[in-house]
């Protein structure tokens, strides 16, 4: 294999040879992946950088909702976005299922209390669409639910887009064989274990149901105003760096050179 003068100086450097030493048989091809990926991540988490700052001086609300099917890289992802932003205007938001008392209020009023204030940058891990695909997938909520929650959700963001809102949905989708190879990965891990819930462990047998909501969701719930960005989220590293794009696209900050 010939690499290219640029290509050399990646894995010779620091990090490149703490890769290269941190397995006993070093892929140089994996490791050269990784150092190209780390080099676009940080021109892209600069930029990232930038826009935070536009959103803070002009007191926007940016929200930026995280979905897709079980062990998608939804978590994964978000880190490299908040990774090196200012915590002070930035916020992640990863609520638990609904308490007694959720359950009794209207839906969103959970997630509408944790909104972005002006000035401030907001992640979803997992949205309000938990009642779009979670919920109806795995028998958490009536079929009457389901459907009003789709006949409200358009309305409700227009709502909040009309108020300023900057609102971006991203949707990562994976294979099912992906998906069988992550939630392995992680059964096999002692230190991850914990993350595996009884809706991961039946992911991979309501699989084709799940697809079946998931059209649909695209189906109704995709507008002019509010579209679904869907991610191919196979390749993590890609991903990240797709995901990053497409904010930086959509918001309307002062992109740099």
């Amino acid at each position: 294999m010939k690499y290219t003068k640029s290509e050399l100086k990646m894995l010779s450097s620091k990090s490149g040879v703490k890769q290269l030493l941190s397995s006993s048989t070093p892929d140089t091809e994996e490791v050269l992946t990784f150092l190209k990926y780390r080099k676009e991540l940080r021109i892209k988490q600069v930029e990232l950088i930038h826009l935070q700052n536009w959103v803070v001086e002009n007191n926007e609300r940016v929200l930026i909702l995280f979905e897709g099917g079980e062990f998608a890289g939804k978590g994964s992802a978000i880190r490299a976005f908040m990774d090196h932003l200012n915590p002070r205007s930035s916020r992640l938001v990863a609520l638990p299922k609904p308490s007694e008392d959720d359950l009794v209020e209207w839906y969103f009023q959970r997630y509408v209390v944790r909104l972005p204030h002006p000035g401030e940058l907001v992640f979803f891990d997992r949205s309000w669409y938990n009642r779009g695909l979670v919920e109806p997938v795995n028998g958490f909520c009536t079929k009457k639910q389901y459907q009003q929650f789709m006949h409200d959700v358009i309305h409700f963001e227009n709502m909040l887009i009309d108020s300023g809102i900057i609102l971006i949905k991203i949707y990562l989708q994976i294979t099912k064989q992906e998906q069988a190879d992550r939630i392995e990965l992680v059964r096999k891990n002692p230190l991850r274990r914990w993350e595996l819930t009884s809706v991961d462990e039946n992911a991979q047998s309501l699989w084709n149901k799940y697809n079946r909501y998931e059209k649909n969701l695209f189906k109704l719930t995709s507008t002019k105003k509010s579209p679904w960005i869907v991610v191919d989220g196979n390749d993590k590293y890609q991903a990240h760096l797709d995901c990053m794009s497409e904010v930086l696209s959509v918001v309307p900050y002062q992109k740099t050179n």
